[in-house]
């Protein structure tokens, strides 16, 4: 098929990968570079620049509401388009080109987690599975039917890590959905279940130790590694891998190493970060920054 492909994050690469090894992807559209790093120098997209690895045509419009921008689109030719974490709206003009219109990887499964944060808020919600839909798209947030779907438990797990393994579930859905495209009967979501994935406060990474653990411990992970759970420990110590133990003490106590108790039970801290270090094992951290029992965490 003559594929557009639609992506901007590491998310989207495996995708991108999977639909040039088997489809032809006649363009790909990408967020424009941006400034990044110290020189703030503009950057190009982890998609960006693994298109242009492979020789593909790249572009990468500020938006695509111009009759210009949405005359090139059409101009392709395309099959379909697969669309999986661009981060521009598509206006009706765009999802109605190609032959086959344009489909959405989503990695939650909808109608729950429509929206910015799927990963990162299903994770925080302590759900039992999540997994990839394939959806046809529509103008709404994430509200039109879906093609496919397939579904993985939610283990002990970051954000990074879940990350990562759906983003390969997609690129796997993304091609079966593409061979069985004509046959697929979309299903249409329900009204009920309905949640929205809002994108990450920064004011929310702060870690109330009153909390219960298990809400402790699934924020560390739901925030790791970006934007990074933190608590001030004489200097801002980010928090990147936990697990929930026994223990108590008054919220944001040190038990012992890294254990920390919290409003019931505690949580072992398993990796975290200084401030302008590499992330690292609690026990080398302990060497640089000696925390003793007793020390109260903020």
């Amino acid at each position: 098929m003559k594929v557009v492909f639609m992506g901007t994050p590491d998310f989207s690469v495996p995708v991108l990968d999977a639909l040039h090894r088997t489809h032809e992807v006649v363009a790909v559209y990408c967020q424009p570079p941006r400034p990044a790093g110290r020189g703030k120098k503009d950057r190009p997209s982890p998609v960006q620049a693994r298109a242009e690895a492979l020789g593909l045509l790249v572009r990468h419009p500020v938006s695509l509401k111009g009759v210009e921008a949405q005359a090139e689109f059409t101009a392709l030719g395309a099959d379909v388009a697969v669309v999986v974490a661009y981060g521009l709206i598509l206006p009706q003009a765009v999802l109605d080109a190609p032959k086959h219109g344009c489909l959405n990887i989503h990695a939650s499964l909808l109608p729950r987690w429509r929206g910015a944060a799927p990963i990162h808020r299903a994770i925080m919600a302590g759900d039992a599975e999540t997994g990839i839909c394939i959806m046809q798209m529509e103008a709404g947030l994430d509200t039109g039917p879906v093609l496919m779907r397939a579904a993985t438990p939610i283990d002990a797990e970051t954000t990074g890590e879940l990350h990562d393994r759906l983003s390969q579930m997609g690129a796997r859905l993304i091609l079966q959905a593409l061979d069985r495209l004509p046959d697929l009967q979309p299903e249409p979501q329900p009204e009920e279940g309905v949640t929205y994935a809002a994108k990450i406060d920064k004011a929310e990474a702060r870690i109330d130790w009153t909390q219960p653990a298990e809400k402790v411990d699934r924020l560390i992970r739901g925030l790791s590694p970006f934007p990074g759970a933190w608590c001030d420990a004489g200097e801002r110590l980010k928090l990147l891998r936990s697990r929930v133990v026994e223990g108590q003490g008054e919220p944001g106590e040190l038990l012992h190493g890294l254990t920390i108790a919290c409003g019931t039970g505690a949580v072992e801290i398993i990796e975290a970060q200084r401030e302008g270090k590499r992330p690292m094992a609690a026990e080398e951290l302990l060497r640089g920054l000696p925390l003793p029992p007793g020390t109260r965490l903020g």
